[in-house]
């Protein structure tokens, strides 16, 4: 028999499951709060055990399991190693603000996108994650921590714009009044650049920050870090990203890594600035910059620059018009960046098929 996967369906699918397996529609109401505070079927006292044990036998466990922990002796930061139901692995990220808890988050199990500079996509892609995969992470690390995650970034392994029908449901399903309640404004969705994907994004029309992996301001460059380019230019990217502003009226954020010796020059500054402003031209749109500099991986030959060097970059910006921040590093013990301790842990099978991005 298959099983149900009970973590991803809204209240209203809910209401339709109990009804056509001969219950009450009000059942709805009192599994899905539970599920989403992570309450185990076995343990909802609110329902009959002869309904639990139906439940339990019908029902798939998709909530992921701690596998590793690592937490940061610098600033409490936690990396989780999480074991799906599959026997696969993905990874999360909890961080301590003065605002509030966030959790950086996977959408899939690895990456086609083929970004040189990281991990996450060193062994393709496995599988898109499910709603429930997606929101588990959230409900595990709220359970692990004894915490609140009040704001989430999809910025972990995965891109979220390629597992589309599953983040959108996801999105909705964890801003819930019912579950876990996370305001659309406290999320943040990452993408390296798949244009087709911001545009139904904007259609959907979800107050959230759309994030832009830029790490470069041409073509050329781009495209030699970042294969998507090669699918999607930098002024296709852009105007999707002008459309989506038009579209939302919500402020764009460019995440821009910086490799040291490629793409971390004053010239490089003065051309990123020359592209966003030249861009966003006449829309009114604020422009933000976060500077990322690069996490070393072992496969990879990218370097890390000074700390000085990344706020030069910033402050050259900051003078050309362009706000620019240098994200603060947390973690920095623990190899905080996505997709390190997923191979670490060797946590990949050897006879999956993977997806990689020509």
């Amino acid at each position: 028999m298959n099983k149900i996967d009970l973590y991803s369906m809204t209240e209203d699918e809910l209401v339709e499951f109990f009804l056509s397996i001969g219950e009450q529609k009000f059942r709805a109401k009192q599994v899905f709060p539970n599920l989403h505070r992570g309450i185990h079927i076995s343990e909802m006292t609110n329902l009959s055990k002869q309904l639990r044990e139906r439940l339990e036998e019908m029902t798939l466990d998709t909530l992921p399991k701690v596998e590793r922990k690592l937490t940061s002796k610098i600033d409490g930061t936690i990396k989780y190693l999480f074991r799906l139901h599959d026997g696969e692995c993905i990874e999360s990220v909890f961080m301590r603000y003065k605002h509030g808890n966030t959790l950086c988050i996977s959408s899939q199990v690895g990456c086609l996108m083929g970004c040189k500079f990281c991990a996450s996509t060193l062994g393709g892609k496995v599988r898109d994650l499910l709603p429930s995969e997606l929101l588990g992470q959230v409900i595990a690390a709220n359970l692990d921590t004894g915490e609140r995650v009040s704001n989430i970034v999809m910025m972990g392994i995965g891109e979220p714009l390629d597992n589309f029908d599953n983040v959108v449901k996801f999105l909705k399903l964890v801003n819930h009044p019912n579950g876990l309640n996370i305001g659309y404004r406290h999320i943040s969705l990452s993408t390296c650049g798949v244009v087709p994907g911001i545009y139904k994004l904007a259609e959907v029309d979800l107050p959230i920050t759309l994030s832009i992996s830029l790490h470069a301001s041409n073509d050329e460059k781009r495209t030699s870090i970042m294969p998507v380019n090669k699918r999607w230019h930098i002024d296709e990217l852009l105007t999707a990203c002008v459309d989506y502003y038009k579209k939302t009226e919500r402020r764009i954020s460019f995440e821009y890594t910086l490799i040291s010796g490629k793409n971390d020059t004053e010239e490089d500054a003065r051309e990123l600035a020359a592209l966003l402003r030249g861009a966003f031209r006449g829309t009114g749109a604020p422009i933000h910059v976060n500077l990322i500099r690069v996490n070393e991986v072992e496969e990879t030959e990218f370097k890390q620059g000074s700390t000085d060097s990344a706020n030069r970059f910033a402050n050259r910006l900051e003078a050309l018009g362009v706000v620019a921040t240098v994200r603060r590093r947390l973690g920095s013990d623990i190899n905080a960046a996505c997709g390190q301790l997923r191979r670490s842990a060797a946590c990949e099978k050897s006879e999956t098929e993977v997806e990689t991005l020509d």
